[in-house]
């Protein structure tokens, strides 16, 4: 089947475990291409990196390297015109950077800030900057938050968000979505309440600034859209049931009729 022959409605890929981080790839060669990171309680871990095989319509796996503990996050440089290396990172213990050729995976650096301590803070998040794809920022355990230079392997910038005796706590432990405006935080401007069950994820379109995708541990992907704020949203104007609770979910930046969501060991793409 040729790129541009038709394609399925949902596609689906099991991994030989759990699967919790996931990242879609923006190279313009690499459209259909994933990243995909395990969830296993110790730590040897796994990432996989799975593309489309156009001849048999199914995703497959490309490349499966070991990664120490599960990744909170990966993330593919953004770079959608493709002028730099082909590069993947991910956060778990410490942030590395992986060069990825269609051979092999293979460490380009690893970024740790606690070179003069034995104590890990274990990396909870983090971003790459789309503008500059050579600034990444990380979020730790420890509560800092850390600008690195890729070039160069060295912090630019660092910030510890508890100072003094004020500390404030974000705990998602809810069914509900709240969103807010950032320009007036204290009060939510929408809330989404149709899920029956801790959400685990969202989405915001990445063609739309009024469409927003939400899944959770009771099965359920749904969509919203949302341009009727501040009046209140009932329904999602989408739905899909998993066979699983969802981990995660992460709409295609590039391609805007995709969404992926993954569960149990399962990855699913799903057109919308």
């Amino acid at each position: 089947m040729s790129l541009h022959g038709k394609r399925k409605e949902i596609y689906k890929y099991e991994a030989p475990w759990t699967v919790y981080a996931m990242n879609w790839s923006v190279r313009p060669d690499k459209r259909f291409r994933l990243a995909l990171g395990s969830f296993v309680e110790e730590y040897n871990n796994k990432v996989q990196i799975v593309g489309l095989e156009e001849e048999s319509s199914e995703f497959v796996c490309r490349n499966t390297f070991d990664h120490p503990y599960p990744t909170t996050k990966i993330m593919w440089i953004p770079d959608t015109k493709g002028v730099y290396p082909d590069l993947l990172a991910t956060s778990g213990d410490y942030l590395r950077i992986w060069r990825v050729s269609d051979t092999e995976t293979r460490l380009e650096c690893l970024l740790n800030n606690n070179k003069n301590s034995d104590f890990c803070a274990p990396l909870t998040s983090f971003d790459w900057n789309e503008v500059d794809p050579n600034l990444l920022g990380t979020s730790s355990i420890d509560t800092t938050c850390t600008i690195w230079g890729l070039e160069t392997g060295q912090v630019l910038g660092r910030v510890n968000l508890v100072s003094g005796h004020v500390k404030t706590q974000l705990i998602a432990h809810d069914k509900e979505v709240v969103i807010l405006d950032v320009r007036v935080p204290c009060t939510p401007v929408a809330r989404l309440n149709n899920h029956r069950a801790c959400v685990n994820g969202i989405a915001w379109a990445p063609h739309s600034s009024c469409h927003i995708c939400t899944a959770a541990d009771d099965h359920q992907a749904l969509i919203w859209d949302i341009q009727q704020m501040p009046r209140a949203i009932e329904d999602p104007i989408l739905a899909y049931t998993a066979e699983g609770e969802i981990n995660n979910v992460q709409w295609a930046s590039t391609q805007p009729d995709w969404i992926a969501i993954c569960y149990n060991n399962c990855l699913e793409i799903l057109r919308v």
